[in-house]
This record gives structure tokens, C-alpha cells and sequence, in this order.
């Protein structure tokens, strides 16, 4: 499950009216149109030199200058291909070889899950511009070069393969791989969902090994979604779906050497339960496996040898709650020295290891939390990272010192904008391209020295901030409060169009309060921005809080959920709720809550369990019981059901439907392979056995994010009509009492 998932929610659109006139915001008009559309710039594929970058452009790779904004070459046109391949034109994605004289491109790429996809893959050759399919056989995954751009392997069928770029013969790695049954170099669903990635191989540093993944998920139960095409029987989609406390695949690690054409087999002293990342050293003969136990609250780094796989212990950690994983494992050149980063001072930050796991010494520190990682630049003895120093609402970008203990220096803030600052480094660090946000403005991204001195402005939104003017925007504020328990809470709210303080305004409620995650930041909202502006123009105050388990305020505050998943969320949404009804200007009896994923299992907790406060409820693909959910992501928090049965039973919605009191409306896609369609199924069933009301929209064959064609237009219109039923025109009791 994902913790930020209004980037599910596809880039809201509206359409300016005349300028003279006051605006107001429709659904029609925000998803029948691009015209709100924040420009965006995609990731930089830098090249090595650290000046130029490439972007995809039509059928064409092209150069551009960094600092100059001009195209300087046209790196692959496809129009120049010979007619004689299959190459039908279409670029999908491409891959550069280390030297940059080929490229990998993908076409007719087929989407798998979130992460996963299958696609015809070639290798251009820059020097003859010649193009070849790596394989003829069928669509492959995950075509990825050696280092040496001499080899490139894939996945064909869940078998692994390669194939020599000089004479094109491909060698088959591993036979006997299967569809729901064994996968070589790929990984399973619930790793690519929850551990967040999907190729499941590397190559060695000097192109003569493979380290790949292999697993073994003939006991892992299945699940089969339906979907219909208009055929005279569905289409059903049978998966491996490992559940709260069912078995997960069989999961190892294997080294194949290419030249030797042998293997070897990770050895572990304590193997555990996952295997959430490997990751090669700077020495080809030793593979770094990523060693934890299914309480994910123990994690070992081993360091494998790749002739025997026996394995050291390279590194350990322990949590009392849960460990995150994570990519910031960084190995110095020199193959002595290693950067990474932990929470095990109770905020994450930035450490430096020998290659005995010995701390040489702690990076950054305070009361505060490294966001983003960025990498490590040795030649300058440099490292760069984003951080919440200013706040937890705020991201700013600095430069630290990787000699620290040599030279007692203070981090360097590259950046000066009060707002969400997020860096893209060129290779080398000498430029960065800065995206700045705040939640009042869209983003802007603007190329910077490596001594922050701006070089040029590569979009600014400007025609989307006139336009916001002209649809007459409303300021959103932020707000803090205090719980009844002490506790500090942030939010954000915008009143209502001609805001009169001496009206009482319907309360509409927004929020996601996932483990970690946050909305409550001072950054562009994107998709959910347009429709609130439309509903303050409606007449309604919108609020978003930010509740306890949620991110950049530190470990404590994060984890105290552990095992109780929903209970803290929840009396924060009530308490929040409560607050906002007591404001002068707020109408107490008429307040909703609206929430995604997590924020549907949330605001379905918030109406139930506070049913004397929220009077309507909207909850979109929510979890509606946490056994119901896959095994990674659940028991991190949970536990199992067996072992927390307490945690289960009072924080899953399905045994709370009989306190239902206010207007609900469960929404699901019918296709959804991360939180499955029972969850909404199962919840009506509980309100159907305890004779309660309620509105509910399915849409078939539609994902977690349930989109495509006119989805949105069709789901946004109904919420908004069923706020204006129920919260704006009903002025009932809460309760209906």
C-alpha cells in the first residue's frame, strides 16, 4: 500500500471562463479538460558528462544543454530505423550502456501490476545506428546491460536470460520457471508492491555474474479477480496473493556466473522470512542480501561470497517496532567505507560504516528527519540529502560534509524558498535541478549550480497561476491545535468563497494518515486542489489534519500505531473534527470526512466509530478488515491476526457497521489486485446484516486508482453530489436523532 495516494489521482483539469466574470469550478469542467494541468518535468536521465541530459520526445532521444535549455543532437530518431525490423516506432522508456554508446529501448509496453511490465525490447547502436531486437520469442521484462554494455539479460516466461551484444547468442540461465509457480530474476506481488521494485536481478560489477532472485510461490494461496470485456463469459485473473498469515514464497538467492556457467547459492547461518533487497558491493566477489524477519523488525545485512555463498554478517539492526526499507546504501569507491542511513537514534539520518559494520561516524543529527537521500559525491567528499530541519511541513535541500570527523563543518542549506524543495543531481553534482512547490503555488523547477547560483528557469507554471486567479482560488491556510491528550496536530483549511465569519459553513474532511505518510506539507496538492477550490465555492470550509502515525516529526510519533493501526488515526480525525465544529463559523452538525486506500479505511472508521460527529463519509478502495490485506505491509504494523487479535478486532470497520449512524458511500474498483474488492464486498455484507443504508459505487475491471475513460468524471460527480444530499442541503441532526 502505498502512503501518498493522491498520485493516484490523475492531474485535475478545469477550464477558465471569462476573466471578468466570477469563475466557478465544475466537475465537468475540472475532467473535461488539461487546462489546470500543472506542467511538470519528468526525471533527468543525466548523461555521464554532467552537463547534457536527454529527453524522449515523440520517436526521437534528443541532447539537450543543462544550462542552456538548447537541443545540441538527436541521439536516436526512429524514423531513420530501416524498414526490414518489427521496430513499429514506438518508444516507451530506454536505457543508456555505461559508456553511452547503446541504448536499450522498450515498445508496446504492456503495464503487469504497479511496477510491473513486459514489452518488446532492441539495442541501438549509437556508432552504426544499427537496431536489434534482443529477442524474438515474445514481449520480455527488464532488458538491463552489464556494465561492460556487453551483455544484456532478461526475463522471458519467469526464466532468466542473456545475450552477448558481439555475436547475439542468448544463453537461458534457469529452466523452470512457471506462471504461479516459480520466478527467476522477477519477484512476486507482494515484494513489488510492499519492497517496491520489481526486477529481480543484478549484474556484477564486472559483468560476470548475475545475482537474481528466485522464487518459489507454489504454496502462496491464489486470488482471481473478474473482469468483464463484453464477452459472453468474464475474464478471470488468478494471481498468488499472500494474505495476514499465510505463507509467502520461498525466497533465495542465487549467483549465476556467466563465464564459468555456474551457480552458487546465497547461504544464510539464520535465514529469515524476506529478502527485501540485494545489492553488489564494490567488489564483484561479494553480494550484499538484505537478511529479515518476518516482524520486519530485524534486519541483517550479509555480505555473501559468490564462489561459495557462505555469508558474513555485515551489518545488524533491531527496532522494538518495525524497520523501513529502504535504497540509501551507498559504497565508497575505495570498497572500505559505506553510507546509510537509519532511525535508530529516533529520527532517520545519514551514517558512514567500515566494511567491518563498525559506525565510523553519524553524519547528520537532531531532532529532525532526513526525507531523501540523494547520493555521495567522493571526489569533493560530498553527500547530499532533503530534510524536514525547518518543520515537518517544509523540505529544504543541503550538502553535507563526508569527512565530518576531520572537519567539524555545518551542512550547507542549498536552498531558500519556504516550501517543498526536491533535488534531481546531475551525475557528476555539479548541477541540480530544484523543484520547488508550496501548497499555494504549483511547481517550479529551476537548474542550479552545485554552489546553488541559478543558472536558468526551466517552467515556472505561470499560465497556471493567471489561471488560478481567474477561477478566483482560495489561500490555503495552515492551522495547528491541541488534542485533549496534548498532543500537537498540523492541518490545512480553506474557507468557503466570500467567506463570512458570522455564517455557519458544512465541514468537509480530507485525509490519507497512512503509517509515515503526510498531507498535511506546504507543496502543491495537485489532482485534490481543483475540487476543493470547487467545493469551497460550493460553501464548504475544507480541513485536512494530520494525525498521529504520520511522518517527518520522528520515530516515536511515526510508530506508536505499532499494532494498533487505526486507533490513534481515528481519534485524531474525531478530535480534529471536534475542534473544527467548535470554530465560530463552522456548522458542528454538519461534518464529513473523505479518505483513499488508508484515508477510505479511515474516514470509515472516523463514521462509525464517530458517529456522533461526522454526519457523511465517503471512502474510496478502503481496507474494511486487515486480515482481508497482504502479509508484508500488514504485519509490519499488525502482526498477525493470531498473534494481535485484539489489534484486528477493534480497528477493522467490519465490526463496527452496526454503529453506523450518518450517510456512507464505499467506492471500489472491481479490478483492484492491492486492496481487493472483498474488503467493500465483506463491508456491505456487515451493514446489510445489521440493516444499514448506505451508497455504494463498484467499478468494474478498474485498479486501486479506479481511472480511464470518463471513471473520474463519473466518480467525482457522484461524490459531489452526495456531499450536496447529504452535508450541504441536509441540516438533519448527526445521528438522525
Amino acid at each position: 500500500m502505498k502512503r501518498f495516494f493522491w498520485l493516484f489521482m490523475v492531474t485535475i483539469i478545469a477550464t477558465p471562463m471569462f476573466a471578468q466574470e466570477a469563475t466557478t469550478i465544475t466537475v465537468e469542467d475540472i475532467y473535461a479538460s488539461r487546462k489546470l494541468s500543472a506542467k511538470r518535468i519528468s526525471g533527468f536521465n543525466f548523461l555521464n558528462d554532467g552537463k547534457h541530459y536527454t529527453r524522449l520526445e515523440g520517436t526521437k532521444i534528443n541532447q539537450y544543454d543543462l544550462t542552456t535549455g538548447e537541443m545540441v543532437a538527436t541521439l536516436f530518431d526512429a524514423g531513420e530505423v530501416p524498414e526490414n525490423t518489427d521496430f513499429n516506432g514506438q518508444i516507451d522508456s530506454y536505457q543508456f550502456s555505461d559508456d553511452e554508446g547503446q541504448i536499450v529501448i522498450a515498445s508496446q509496453t504492456e503495464q503487469i501490476y504497479r511496477r510491473s511490465t513486459r514489452a518488446k525490447y532492441y539495442v541501438y547502436k549509437r556508432k552504426t545506428k544499427s537496431l536489434t531486437p534482443i529477442y524474438n520469442d515474445g514481449k520480455i521484462r527488464y532488458a538491463t546491460f552489464s556494465d561492460q554494455g556487453d551483455k544484456v539479460a532478461f526475463i522471458f516466461e519467469n526464466n532468466l536470460y542473456f545475450k552477448k551484444i558481439s555475436d547475439k547468442k542468448v544463453t537461458q540461465v534457469t529452466f523452470d520457471g512457471k506462471i504461479n509457480e516459480i520466478i527467476n530474476g522477477g519477484t512476486d506481488w507482494v515484494y513489488e508492491e510492499e519492497f517496491a521494485f520489481s526486477r529481480g536481478f543484478q549484474w556484477s560489477p564486472d559483468g560476470s555474474k548475475i545475482a537474481y532472485y528466485r522464487f518459489d510461490e507454489t504454496e502462496v494461496k491464489e486470488f482471481t479477480m473478474t473482469n468483464y470485456r463484453d464477452d459472453a463469459y468474464p475474464e478471470y485473473v488468478t494471481f498468488k496473493y499472500p494474505k495476514v498469515g499465510a505463507k509467502n514464497s520461498k525466497v533465495s538467492i542465487i549467483i549465476y556466473n556467466v563465464t564459468e556457467n555456474a551457480v552458487a547459492k546465497v547461504k544464510m547461518a539464520k535465514p529469515m522470512e524476506y529478502i527485501p533487497r540485494i545489492v553488489w558491493s564494490k567488489d564483484s566477489g561479494k553480494l550484499i542480501v538484505f537478511n529479515m524477519n518476518r516482524h520486519q523488525n530485524f534486519l541483517q545485512l550479509l555480505a555473501a561470497d559468490t564462489k561459495t555463498g557462505e555469508t558474513t554478517v555485515l551489518l545488524e539492526e533491531k527496532n522494538k517496532y518495525y524497520i523501513d526499507i529502504h535504497d540509501n546504501l551507498t559504497f565508497l569507491e575505495d570498497g572500505k567505507q559505506f553510507v546509510w542511513t537509519s532511525e535508530k537514534d529516533g529520527w532517520n539520518h545519514v551514517y558512514l560504516y567500515d566494511m567491518k559494520g563498525q559506525q565510523v561516524a553519524q553524519l547528520t543529527s537532531g531532532k529532525w528527519e532526513v526525507t531523501n537521500f540523494y547520493g555521495v559525491d567522493e571526489v569533493n567528499n560530498k553527500f547530499y540529502y532533503q530534510a524536514a530541519k525547518d518543520g515537518p511541513m517544509r523540505r529544504h535541500i543541503y550538502e553535507g560534509n563526508l569527512q565530518r570527523l576531520k572537519q567539524q563543518t555545518a551542512d550547507r542549506q542549498m536552498t531558500t524558498e519556504k516550501g517543498t524543495n526536491t533535488a534531481q543531481f546531475s551525475s557528476t553534482f555539479d548541477y541540480y535541478v530544484n523543484t520547488h512547490a508550496a501548497i499555494n503555488s504549483p511547481s517550479n523547477y529551476t537548474v542550479y549550480t552545485r554552489g546553488s547560483k541559478a543558472v536558468r528557469v526551466i517552467e515556472d507554471n505561470a499560465t497556471l497561476k493567471a489561471t488560478q486567479k481567474e477561477m478566483n482560488v482560495l489561500p490555503v491556510e495552515f492551522f495547528e491545535f491541541f488534542t485533549e491528550e496534548k498532543v500537537k496536530l498540523n492541518g490545512y483549511m480553506i474557507k468557503p468563497t466570500n467567506f463570512d465569519a458570522n455564517k455557519k459553513y458544512p465541514v468537509f474532511m480530507y485525509q490519507y494518515s497512512g503509517p509515515g505518510s503526510q498531507q498535511v506539507v506546504d507543496s502543491w496538492r495537485g489532482a485534490n486542489y481543483w475540487w476543493f477550490q470547487m467545493l469551497a465555492q460550493q460553501g464548504y470550509l475544507i480541513a485536512c489534519v494530520d494525525g498521529r502515525g504520520t511522518g517527518a516529526r520522528g520515530e516515536e510519533f511515526k510508530k506508536m500505531t505499532y499494532k494498533q493501526l487505526g486507533h490513534y488515526e481515528t481519534l485524531d480525525q474525531i478530535e480534529a473534527a471536534k475542534w473544527l465544529g467548535r470554530l465560530p463559523y463552522t456548522d458542528a452538525n454538519r461534518i464529513g470526512i473523505f479518505g483513499w486506500s488508508y484515508g477510505g479505511y479511515l474516514s470509515s472508521l472516523a463514521i462509525l466509530k464517530g458517529n456522533d460527529v461526522f454526519k457523511a463519509a465517503i471512502a474510496a478502495a478502503p481496507v474494511t478488515n486487515w486480515k482481508w490485506y497482504d502479509s508484508i505491509y500488514t504485519e509490519r504494523y499488525m502482526q498477525t491476526s493470531e498473534e494481535n487479535p485484539e489489534g484486528y478486532q477493534q480497528n477493522s470497520p467490519v465490526y463496527f457497521a452496526d454503529q453506523l449512524k450518518g450517510n456512507y458511500l464505499l467506492v471500489h474498483g472491481m479490478g483492484d489486485d492491492n486492496v481487493h474488492f472483498q474488503n467493500t464486498a465483506e463491508m456491505a455484507n456487515a451493514l446489510i446484516a445489521a440493516n444499514k443504508q448506505f451508497d455504494t459505487y463498484f467499478y468494474p475491471n478498474r485498479n486501486h486508482g479506479i481511472y480511464g475513460g470518463n471513471t473520474r468524471l463519473h466518480l467525482f460527480t457522484k461524490m459531489t453530489n452526495f456531499l450536496t444530499e447529504h452535508l450541504m442541503n441536509d441540516d438533519s441532526p448527526v445521528g438522525g436523532e
